[in-house]
């Protein structure tokens, strides 16, 4: 569970998460329990998933209805916003937009399904779709095809952070506290 891991405060110098964020219906919750484990001076380098992945599949199923079958994913402006929300120093983003070729748009659901690739979201639709309704986001997504096949875009957004050398901590109050172990003593002359 990535809002509550099972690791000590400023316990580990590296984090490393490789799409999985994506999955999580609160980002601040998931990045601030990032930065509690991080020691002081701890890196955090992520790879997840941008608002143009499976776009192609997302734009298939409005044919039928206004309803989010397809996982939406944050902009990387909005990610580097939630880090330094949640305190984190110097953040660096990337994005690379990757696509994928199917010979049916059936297979690009096939192979999404096998990957455990649900819909997450707290507000999908939660009752079944008829074989008609399959059909029409078939036909639609046959639209994309290109030189005889089926795209699947994934555009894949890289961060890093590092937490700061002394760092701060934020009550749910809002309030900053600082810890004892992180206060130094002036030196004469300083």
């Amino acid at each position: 569970d990535m809002e509550s891991l099972p690791f000590k405060s400023d316990s580990v110098d590296m984090l490393i998460s490789s799409l999985a964020i994506q999955w999580s219906n609160d980002l601040d919750s998931v990045m601030s329990e990032f930065f509690r484990v991080l020691k002081p001076g701890g890196l955090l380098m992520f790879a997840t998933l941008g608002p143009d992945s499976l776009k192609e599949l997302r734009e298939s199923w409005r044919e039928i209805d206004e309803n989010a079958h397809v996982n939406t994913f944050l902009d990387m402006h909005d990610i580097g916003d939630c880090l330094v929300r949640c305190g984190f120093n110097g953040p660096v983003m990337d994005v690379d937009t990757y696509t994928l070729t199917y010979s049916t748009p059936k297979q690009v659901m096939k192979e999404l399904k096998a990957l455990g690739s649900n819909n997450h979201l707290q507000t999908r639709r939660r009752d079944m779709i008829g074989k008609s309704a399959l059909q029409k986001v078939l036909q639609k997504y046959e639209e994309f095809r290109k030189d005889g096949v089926i795209p699947a875009s994934y555009e894949v957004v890289y961060g890093h952070a590092w937490c700061p050398e002394k760092k701060q901590y934020k009550s749910e109050s809002g309030e900053v506290h600082i810890p004892l172990s992180t206060i130094g003593r002036a030196q004469y002359g300083e």
